[in-house]
């Protein structure tokens, strides 16, 4: 990785030196050839950049993919339900237990629990099955070319053609997903570039058929990001009906303790008075009417005899502060993250796809499913109605940035202002009614 790390530092002052900015606007082909020979400056070789010109196309699919991104246009109930179900907890828990001495090596060397990596692998790939078929250096590419990012998709490209300088992989076989992550847990060209791992010892690494070497680069990549070993990623939590909404975001950090004495409690599920224990099944991580029941006797602070749900659980003890968050709005699930659901958000940058995987864990782990939310607003805008809200709220003077179609965190504060002078509960989250009242304004 010497070479690599040499090369990568080269990588960024030639991006500081020579921006992209106006390459965008040439002809594919011949933005193809500025990248040829950006490599070929950086000492790859005439035969791999060559290799890679011919071998790359512009893929118009891509693109659309990227505008249509479920991380973040779908709600959070409907996204996680979707991709987390009894059959994949069952078969999570069946991997684990195959796979339990290599997982308990990895934990012991990196701190990452089994039920982590396992939950990362069944979201990123469902634990191998979908690895992705798309050529990879085509879409990174093609989002380099004309993505949103287009800076990060163009370093990514380069790492992945050094990759194929190197030869960690071949060029013909080089496939993962359209955003150009590969292998069982879909890494990014830099990812593997910096963090991964032969944790089979044979002296390839190799994270699209070796699992050790998938499980450990994995580990390895969130234990030098900053996992914190032995603490929680989060909670579901249940909030005060005086809560003040707009506290609930990543940017408001308090101690557990400081968000308990402001009436926030933990929900948990009182097993020693239940009789019925099929009501109750911790092993459904969603589904049926009695998960509606969980969910409004959460919310609404009952208690039946069938299933005794309370809101007084002890917070976790954890070394840093926390963060409360409302993925589908106020009248949706809650949830207290802490330090390591951070390191899932440097994975990937959606809170749903964080708090899915963080769910997915605790379900392998056999800790319940998610108990609040009944009363949750359905229903997601469209890309195009998140670009008509954007818009609306920055001619109504409330700065959502420029309008890129997806619900950011400018996006959000902007929405936050609007609801209170509204005096609306300030939780930022563009809802389909929101955007309804907003087009009324």
């Amino acid at each position: 990785m010497t070479r690599y790390l040499y090369l990568h530092s080269v990588f960024i002052l030639f991006a500081m030196l020579f921006p992209n900015t106006l390459l965008a606007k040439e002809d594919f082909s011949v933005w193809l050839q500025n990248v040829k020979y950006e490599a070929k400056s950086l000492g790859i070789s005439d035969d791999t950049t060559a290799d890679f010109t011919s071998h790359t196309i512009f893929l118009p699919n891509v693109i659309k993919q990227d505008r249509a991104q479920p991380e973040f246009i779908t709600p959070f109930l409907d996204y996680f339900s979707k991709r987390v179900d009894d059959k994949k907890v069952a078969y999570g828990r069946a991997l684990m237990l195959k796979h339990h001495e290599l997982l308990t090596q990895i934990e012991s060397k990196y701190g990452v629990p089994k039920q982590v990596l396992i939950a990362f692998w069944g979201m990123e790939t469902q634990y191998g099955n979908v690895k992705g078929n798309i050529d990879v250096l085509s879409a990174l590419a093609t989002l380099a070319y004309e993505g949103r990012r287009s800076d990060f998709f163009r370093a990514q490209l380069l790492d992945a053609i050094l990759m194929i300088e190197l030869g960690y992989v071949d060029i013909e076989r080089f496939k993962g997903s359209w955003a150009g992550a590969f292998g069982n847990m879909q890494f990014m060209p830099t990812t593997f570039m910096l963090y991964a791992v032969d944790g089979d010892a044979d002296g390839v690494i190799d994270v699209v058929n070796s699992l050790p070497d998938a499980f450990a680069s994995a580990a390895h990549y969130l234990a030098s990001i900053g996992w914190k070993q032995n603490e929680p990623v989060m909670v579901e939590v249940k909030l005060p009906n005086d809560f003040d909404w707009q506290s609930a975001q990543m940017a408001v950090r308090k101690a557990p303790e400081e968000w308990s004495k402001l009436g926030v409690q933990v929900c948990v599920i009182e097993t020693d008075t239940t009789d019925n224990l099929t009501s109750m099944n911790v092993d459904t991580p969603l589904g049926g009417d009695n998960q509606k029941t969980k969910r409004q006797v959460c919310d609404q602070e009952q208690t039946e005899t069938t299933l005794n749900i309370k809101s007084s659980g002890a917070f976790p003890n954890v070394s840093g502060m926390a963060s409360i968050l409302l993925p589908q709005g106020w009248q949706g699930p809650a949830f207290m993250v802490f330090d390591n659901f951070d390191i899932i958000m440097q994975w990937n940058r959606s809170v749903n796809y964080a708090l899915s995987v963080a769910q997915l864990a605790k379900l392998l782990n056999r800790e319940p499913s998610i108990l609040g939310g009944g009363f949750a607003e359905s229903g997601a805008l469209t890309y195009q109605q998140m670009l008509e809200l954007q818009n609306r709220l920055n001619d109504l003077g409330f700065d959502a940035g420029v309008a890129d179609g997806l619900p950011g965190l400018q996006t959000q504060a902007a929405v936050r202002s609007y609801q209170l002078e509204q005096q609306l509960p300030a939780d930022g989250y563009a809802s389909p009614s929101f955007y309804q009242r907003l087009l009324l304004h």
